[in-house]
């Protein structure tokens, strides 16, 4: 895949860092007479480049091989043409094989260079289309996780992903997948997508994704509920503009009914998106102040609940926060979020 040179503010490689370290030395330094490099140095120099030359090659060989392991697979399985070729055991180690290789190239992919050199090898793709929706519980959750890891802070690889589709596979497995560590791993995908990203934004909105995000919030799972709550902060503190939306779908009173659940750390996003949506918000705000909600006698005793816990602080200075912006009939000047 072509890349324009403008598009590089930084090195793609450790030769390209180790250029820049010596030319920032020898700025540092200042101006130094020209003298001729001695022979031990280029040795020294010419060694190291190599070794890293060798050390990206070796990766991106490491990334095929992995993706070979990957399509073997997939071969196998849709050439079986009705027999089965092989034994229970035989399967198991191909599983394993293929886990193996999902890890590797989660770990190879942190590297933005690898995250994109794994995408122009058809490695999304093959994600998307075979393992999103493997019948193996740790085959889905991996290829999941592999996605979020290509996505981080990549906006050629998650405007790759939004456009062969993954956003909608990734929702609907946070919905509605039988086994919580694939719900915690596509959310986790999800929110590498969507967050300060306005075309993820736009295609989350267009398939409900804040429904989503409602029902993942009661679930019984605890990481869903959490990274569930603080994706809809993020978003909330981000897009203000989708107060609306949210308020119409009856977000505040569910927030609320989150909240009455046994207490967890989790509550602390909850708490901070209910004060989003009453800052500079009325309809958010008179949501919050209906007293069918129940909601100023619940904040009362949650303050009394946390005072004196250092660890709680936030979810208590949100918890006043409400008190103050809902039940005093003025708006603290630090109320508005500033996370």
């Amino acid at each position: 895949m072509s890349e324009n040179n403008q598009d590089r503010r930084f090195p793609r490689n450790l030769q390209g860092v180790l250029q820049l370290a010596v030319q920032a030395g020898s700025a540092a330094e200042g101006p130094a007479p020209l003298e001729p490099m001695s022979e031990e140095r280029k040795t020294w120099l010419t060694e190291a480049l190599s070794e890293v030359c060798k050390g990206q090659m070796d990766e991106v060989e490491e990334i095929k091989q992995c993706l070979a392991v990957l399509r073997k697979g997939e071969i196998c399985e849709n050439d079986r043409d009705g027999e089965e070729a092989r034994k229970e055991e035989e399967e198991e180690d191909d599983d394993h094989e293929r886990e193996s290789a999902f890890e590797i190239l989660s770990e190879l992919c942190e590297n933005l260079d690898n995250a994109r050199d794994f995408m122009t090898l058809g490695g999304l793709e093959l994600c998307v289309s075979r393992y999103l929706c493997h019948v193996k519980s740790g085959l889905r959750w991996r290829a999941a996780d592999l996605i979020a890891s290509c996505a981080q802070n990549m906006p050629q690889v998650q405007e790759h992903l939004l456009n062969i589709g993954v956003l909608q596979k990734l929702l609907q497995l946070t919905d509605s997948d039988p086994q919580s560590t694939v719900r915690v791993k596509a959310l986790y995908a999800v929110s590498c997508l969507v967050r300060e990203q306005e075309a993820g934004l736009r295609a989350f909105l267009s398939y409900d994704g804040f429904s989503v995000l409602m029902r993942a919030m009661q679930s019984e799972n605890e990481k869903v509920r959490t990274k569930s709550a603080f994706l809809l902060l993020n978003l909330l503190s981000s897009h203000p503009e989708q107060k609306e939306t949210v308020v119409s779908m009856g977000m505040v009173q569910q927030l609320v009914s989150v909240l009455r659940t046994p207490h967890s750390p989790f509550h602390e996003h909850v708490l901070g998106a209910l004060c989003c949506l009453v800052d500079d918000f009325p309809q958010g705000l008179e949501d919050c102040r209906n007293p069918a909600l129940g909601l100023e006698e619940l904040l009362r005793q949650r303050v009394k609940d946390l005072q004196g816990k250092d660890e709680s602080q936030e979810e208590l200075d949100f918890c006043e926060r409400l008190v103050r912006m809902c039940f005093h009939g003025q708006q603290s000047d630090d109320a508005g979020m500033d996370r």
